[in-house]
């Protein structure tokens, strides 16, 4: 059975640590860079409502369905974001990397390469996963090129799948990961994170 315990994950130049409500003035100045709110095809609270966001998670977490991080440059230790393991179905050995979200001015950096390595290696290697699935919206074209980059695969389209912030209906694009992919997604990767 799949057990996923709060644990920190980091890289050279990134730090993936347990969420806590400590991280709720970060988070809000994080979203701050770049009006991620404001966005259609994210899922970002404004500044103020980034409590409740964190005690969302933290409540997931309790009853074992995510494992939410803050995602932190290891020069400074700023906050840029965040992100997090759910949908975790224990008895299949299959999670979801998901609600994942990161500052403008980070965004297309070092950042998001070097968090999808630390969960997916975590997921396969430590934790025994037989897939990772990644889901966006199927109208945001910046998060599903980052997901196929990765060598993540096409599953398919949710249709009318959930309704946004601003009340329009969102069309999910679901990805995968397997475990016999990994090996050939860990090479491309690390040629990334030394490049």
């Amino acid at each position: 059975m799949l057990r996923i315990e709060p644990m920190t994950l980091s890289t050279d130049r990134l730090i993936l640590r347990p969420l806590s409500l400590d991280d709720v003035p970060a988070l809000g100045e994080a979203a701050m860079d770049g009006a991620l709110w404001e966005k259609k095809t994210t899922t970002v609270p404004r500044p103020e409502g980034f409590e409740e966001y964190v005690r969302k998670a933290l409540d997931l977490q309790a009853a074992g369905l995510a494992l939410p991080f803050a995602t932190v440059v290891r020069d400074g230790e700023r906050v840029v974001g965040s992100t997090r393991y759910m949908n975790i179905d224990a008895a299949n050995h299959r999670v979801e990397i998901g609600t994942t979200w990161i500052a403008g001015s980070w965004q297309r950096t070092f950042v998001n390469t070097h968090a999808k390595f630390l969960m997916l290696r975590h997921a396969f290697e430590a934790l025994g996963c037989h897939a990772v699935e990644i889901r966006t919206h199927s109208l945001n074209d910046q998060s599903r090129a980052a997901i196929e980059r990765l060598g993540a695969k096409l599953d398919g389209i949710l249709r009318r799948h959930m309704i946004m912030p601003d009340g329009h209906i969102r069309d999910t694009a679901v990805y995968s990961i397997l475990q016999e992919e990994w090996p050939e997604v860990k090479a491309r990767l690390q040629q990334r994170l030394e490049a």
